[in-house]
């Protein structure tokens, strides 16, 4: 296994639609494997194939540090079929250096997709679990979480984030 490197914004992948798996060979399960690995390093909650430059359907989500009772999963060509609710809830994320906003989202979603052995499965989810789920699954369709605040937010974000980035190559 290997730790991969985490693109971040505005890296152009970020902001493209992935294309989906079609077969879970070897390089998939690998992929999958040095995923896991790149999120636990980066103390990650999930973790989507294009944050790594891999333009595939395939997200990571690991909520066990807030709910025990839910395992790591690996999803494969996810797909949100139903959403219930509406919450709102402070989020980040790992291509996006120290920024962190309320984003509004589903309280509950049902999402179906393919496990890492390409089993089909459906995955309920609230809290956690469920946030987790929508913001890898808009990254799989190019959207970051930036992209769900309101304008005057998002233009906030684009002047601040300008200024970490710069003081960020000062000090490098």
């Amino acid at each position: 296994m290997a730790l991969l490197e985490i693109k971040k914004y505005p890296e152009k992948i970020l902001k493209e639609k992935t294309a989906p798996v079609i077969d879970a060979n070897s390089s998939i399960q690998r992929l999958i494997d040095d995923m896991i690995e790149t999120m636990y390093a980066a103390e990650g909650v999930g973790l989507a194939a294009n944050q790594v430059g891999v333009s595939k359907r395939l997200c990571v989500i690991d909520v066990s540090a807030v709910d025990e009772k839910t395992p790591l999963i690996v999803l494969i060509n996810p797909e949100i079929v139903e959403r219930k609710g509406s919450v709102e809830a402070e989020e980040g994320c790992l291509s996006i250096y120290e920024y962190r906003a309320k984003v509004k989202r589903a309280e509950e979603v049902l999402v179906k997709g393919f496990d890492r052995k390409g089993k089909p499965i459906e995955i309920a989810g609230g809290d956690l679990l469920a946030r987790a789920l929508q913001h890898e699954i808009d990254h799989l369709d190019g959207l970051l979480f930036i992209d769900r605040l309101s304008p005057i937010k998002r233009e906030f974000f684009k002047k601040r984030y300008k200024k970490t980035l710069s003081g960020k190559s000062k000090k490098s």
